[in-house]
This record gives C-alpha cells, sequence and structure tokens, in this order.
C-alpha cells in the first residue's frame, strides 16, 4: 500500500511540475512534435518507396525455356521442384500452345512473321516457366538450381534457355535499391531520435534546475532515487503522449486533404503517385499509433532519466 502511495504521489508531482514549468513543458513538446512529425514522414516515405519496389519486383522474374521435345511430364516436375525451394514465391506455367497463341498475338501487325510461322507447319515454340522469387536477391540460387537441373537430367538438354542472364543487371539494380532504401530510412530515424534526445534532454535539464531546492530538500530528509527522479521521468513520458497525439491529429487532415506524400517534390509525387498515402494511415493506424507514441514516450523518458541521472547526482 505504502509503494501505490508513493506512486500516485511520483505521478501526480510529475503533472504538477509539468504544468508548473509551463515554458520548459511547451518547448519540449515543440521539440518533439516536430521529431516525431519528421519520423512519420519518414514511415509514410519508407511505405511509398516499398510500394513502388514491391511494384516493380513483381515486374521481374526468371523465365524457363524448355526445347521443344521436352515432354509435359518432365516440364511439371520441374515446376514441383523449383515450388519446393524456399526461395521461391510463385511458378506460372505457360505451355506451346499457349506460347503459340501469345506469339501470334504480340505479332498480328506483323503479316510477313506470321506467314512465316504458317509456313512451318508445327510449333517452334516451347513451354516455358515464370519464377518469381521473394527476394531479389534469390535469384541467383535459383539459376544456379536450374543449372544443377540441366546437368542431372537423363534425357539430355531439356532447358533451351534460362533468361537470368539477361536480367541478371537489373535484378542487382533492384536489390541495391532496396538495401539503400532501407538502411537510409534506418539512418533518419536513428538520427532525428537522437537528435530529440539531446534537445529534450537539455530542455529538462532547466526544469530541474528551476527545482533545485526542492531536490535539495528530498535527498536531506532521505527521498529515495524514485521518488526524486520519478516525476521528471512522468513529465517526460507526458511529453512524448502529447507530442504523438498532435502529430497524429495532424496527420489526418494533412493526407485526407492531400493524397500525395507530405514534403515531397514534384519529381517524388510522380514516383509515388499511385501511392495512396491517406489509405495507408488509415489501414495501418494501429501501428502508426504504437510506433509514434512509442517513440515520443521511450525518447521522453530517456531524456528525462538522463537529465536526472546526470546533473541530480542521486
Amino acid at each position: 500500500m505504502n509503494k501505490w502511495t508513493n506512486t500516485k504521489r511520483v505521478a501526480r508531482y510529475g503533472l504538477i511540475g509539468f504544468i508548473r514549468n509551463g515554458f520548459v513543458s511547451f518547448s519540449a513538446i515543440l521539440v518533439m512534435t516536430i521529431t516525431l512529425f519528421v519520423i512519420a514522414n519518414i514511415l509514410l516515405s519508407h511505405a511509398a518507396l516499398n510500394s513502388t519496389l514491391q511494384q516493380l519486383v513483381n515486374q521481374v522474374d526468371v523465365t524457363v525455356y524448355f526445347t521443344t521435345e521436352t515432354s509435359e511430364g518432365e516440364v511439371s516436375d520441374i515446376k514441383r521442384a523449383l515450388e519446393a525451394l524456399p526461395e521461391v514465391a510463385l511458378v506460372s506455367y505457360t505451355s506451346r500452345e499457349q506460347a503459340l497463341m501469345d506469339f501470334r498475338e504480340r505479332h498480328k501487325a506483323d503479316q510477313l512473321i506470321l506467314q512465316g510461322l504458317d509456313e512451318l507447319g508445327e510449333n517452334p515454340l516451347g513451354a516455358s516457366l515464370s519464377v518469381r522469387a521473394k527476394e531479389t536477391s534469390q535469384y541467383e540460387s535459383i539459376a544456379k538450381f536450374l543449372d544443377t537441373v540441366e546437368i542431372n537430367s537423363t534425357s539430355g538438354v531439356i532447358i533451351e534457355k534460362v533468361n537470368f542472364h539477361q536480367n541478371k543487371a537489373a535484378i542487382d539494380r533492384l536489390t541495391d535499391i532496396i538495401a539503400t532504401s532501407r538502411e537510409n530510412s534506418i539512418a533518419r530515424f536513428l538520427l532525428f531520435a537522437l537528435a530529440t534526445l539531446v534537445i529534450v534532454f537539455i530542455t529538462i535539464r532547466f526544469a530541474i534546475y528551476t527545482a533545485r531546492e526542492e531536490i535539495g530538500v528530498m535527498n536531506i530528509v532521505g527521498a529515495s532515487r524514485w521518488y526524486v527522479r520519478g516525476p521528471f521521468v512522468i513529465a517526460g513520458a507526458l511529453y512524448g503522449v502529447i507530442s504523438g497525439l498532435i502529430v497524429l491529429m495532424l496527420l489526418y487532415p494533412i493526407l485526407l486533404f492531400r493524397p500525395v506524400l507530405v514534403g515531397l517534390d514534384a519529381t517524388s509525387e510522380i514516383l509515388f503517385g499511385d501511392f495512396d498515402a491517406f489509405q495507408y494511415f488509415t489501414d495501418s493506424f494501429p501501428l502508426l499509433f504504437l510506433t509514434i507514441m512509442g517513440t515520443g514516450i521511450v525518447l521522453g523518458v530517456l531524456s528525462s532519466f538522463f537529465a536526472v541521472r546526470r546533473y541530480l547526482n542521486v
């Protein structure tokens, strides 16, 4: 019961200190709001970039072209073997007949090609498999697996061509872009979080300075460490909660009335034009709420804790 009473007192003193140090609280909330807003923008930018990259990833695949002598059973066996690989997300089969129909459709305006195809008297195209990996970095291992299939085949040459090496430069470039975008997002997030931590740390230092006499009296009468530090930690958490709520309330109308990513230039708007930021905000609101509020509270509590530890000497 005594601990519960002390906890309530610490919380009450923290709220009183938060209200009493109005200018300090306002400054800390302002700084944290700006930072959390930038962090929210980073999250939205990262989501938009991921959406765009995912569209590109969905257009990248490795196509396996089989010889015309390869039976459907052999193709089915390789298809099942590919689907069993942990790197493979999807394998699509195109029969010889479908390949011929698609070829005719693509060249329906070129009568010379269609005439030459008719003169052949038979289908010159083989079946094919389109393989989509879960990650772009996994296409090389899939291509190596297909090389072993060719080597181990008892029916001779069954794979005419695998277009991995033709697409390798584009796949590697896309892999690098994805990795770089993730690293940049993490770096920016950490940079702004560290800046907020330092600034709020300095801001709370002033609050501690204004309460130095009261703190001195508590130290003299033997108040516990938590009893002295607790109110400032509670105030720091309040900075984070209020700042997080302000950011979430600002994001809603901004994204509602401007359905493009906040803070992007004209070039970026074209690049991310298909990304609906407001739809993402509403669909992912629980995640955004926890991330923004959690980040604000953690930054407020940590900066308060370190400021108290450094300058109270308790």
